[in-house]
């Protein structure tokens, strides 16, 4: 009898193991200029173990429980630093994938867990060692152009991307291809317009951390990031494009976040290199930080507004304001930053329409006049739009008696224009006020 119960408590311990065991049903390549990511779709959850091996440089990858139901030989590595990956049977119960590698390479590994696009993955990165030295603000500001004739830098980040698709609209439509290629359309823009330079952070079909992609605009001495994704949500009627700039408790704890970490970085605040958090103490920290994080914060509601205005004036809305959200690519202290969710992707409408290239290219000079429009107005200093400013104004000193209108007059503008170079709200003016007046 009892060894009757032995049989069975093995044989049932057997079948738990045997359901435990997993399937590698697909392996995608991902390369990216910086790293290059490796997906294993799974049946199920597993276990595994990464570590590296020299002379070669291999990287050997141990998944526990594990078999391989599809062929690796198909597998394009050709754009990658891998030179083959090949498989085998190890303890007759475990599966190992040996990638033999043209370059030593950093693996960092990670399980997810299913979601609407995908099951159960297995993702390695695999990051370059060697780096090019990165230059300070200071270096790249020099390098761009001379003194006084640097052009605006915006970057422009094409949300998801590589293994995130994002948001999946009807005909199976990607919003990760769907924001690339307005993000193209908009950098082609801004390429055409003398005084900026466009910056994208995502060039192809990968996935960049949303902590690198503001990082990265960080070493581009960028004045503005730009954000372009397409909103979904369960109800498909839903509809309308919106923008978003930081919130205030987004803002708040990322400031935080900042001055927990000032010790370990030599991140810069104020977008021009001149203000650096490590020789500061807390208190002139946190004002320094609360000061950058709410001009910036400032400026991207500013300039949210007007490509919100120009998105209306051709796209239905779905707020007619500026939404605030703590989205992680928002939270720059020193760089001004909006997040434009072009329309509902998974509204088959809007879907249909963001499929078409003629409503993409419609977008991106939405955005494009939204911030053309706002540096008009805010030329940083040292740039060929503040040069190209001054040149184009004189000054005025108001004496007594004198009304914008008899000024206006006098210099053969428009009362319009002279407001909108001194920045007027009304009509008021004193004796002694030095004016811009446009040329």
């Amino acid at each position: 009898m009892r060894l009757s119960s032995l049989f069975v408590l093995i044989w049932f311990c057997l079948g738990v193991a045997s359901s435990q065991a997993a399937t590698v049903e697909g392996v995608r390549v991902w390369p990216a200029p910086d790293n290059t990511r490796l997906v294993f779709d799974l049946s199920g959850p597993i276990e595994h173990k990464v570590f590296k091996l020299e002379n070669p440089d291999r990287l050997v990858i141990d998944l526990e429980s594990a078999s391989l139901s599809t062929s690796l030989d198909k597998l394009d590595v050709s754009k990658t630093p891998i030179a083959r990956i090949r498989s085998g049977a190890r303890n007759q119960r475990d599966l190992r994938v040996v990638l033999d590698l043209k370059q030593p390479l950093k693996p960092k590994s990670f399980v997810l867990k299913p979601n609407e696009t995908y099951g159960n993955r297995l993702v390695i990165d695999l990051f370059n060692q060697i780096k090019t030295p990165a230059r300070s603000v200071d270096q790249v500001a020099k390098a761009t152009a001379p003194i006084g004739q640097r052009d605006v830098i915006i970057a422009i980040d094409a949300g998801h991307g590589g293994e995130d698709p994002g948001a999946v609209g009807f005909g199976r439509l990607r919003e990760k291809d769907v924001v690339l290629s307005i993000a193209r359309k908009l950098a082609y823009l801004l390429e055409q317009e003398p005084g900026f330079k466009p910056v994208l952070l995502r060039k192809g079909d990968y996935y960049i951390g949303l902590r690198r992609r503001t990082q990265m605009a960080r070493e581009a001495n960028a004045d503005m990031f730009i954000s372009v994704h397409a909103d979904a949500f369960k109800n498909r009627r839903a509809y309308g494009a919106s923008v978003f700039a930081l919130s205030q408790r987004g803002a708040t704890s990322e400031t935080a976040r900042w001055l927990a970490s000032r010790e370990n970085n030599a991140d810069l605040i104020g977008g021009v290199g001149s203000v650096s958090l490590d020789d500061k103490d807390k208190v002139l920290a946190g004002v320094l930080l609360d000061l950058s994080m709410t001009a910036s914060l400032t400026a991207s509601l500013d300039v949210g507004s007007k490509v919100l205005r120009r998105i209306g004036g051709f796209n239905r809305l779905h707020k007619r304001h500026v939404e605030q959200a703590a989205f992680v690519v928002l939270k720059s202290p020193d760089i001004p930053s909006i997040l434009v969710e072009t329309g509902f992707i998974s509204n088959p409408s809007e879907s249909k329409k963001l499929a078409n290239r003629s409503h993409q290219r419609q977008l991106a000079r939405a955005i494009f006049s939204g911030i053309k429009e706002y540096f008009d107005d805010r030329p940083p200093p040292g740039t060929l739009l503040a040069a190209r400013v001054s040149r184009d104004l004189t000054h005025y000193v108001i004496r007594r008696g004198d009304t914008l209108s008899t000024i206006a007059a006098r210099h053969n503008v428009s009362v319009a224009s002279i407001r909108r170079a001194n920045k007027l709200a009304a009509d008021v003016i004193r004796e002694g006020q030095v004016l811009q007046i446009p040329n």
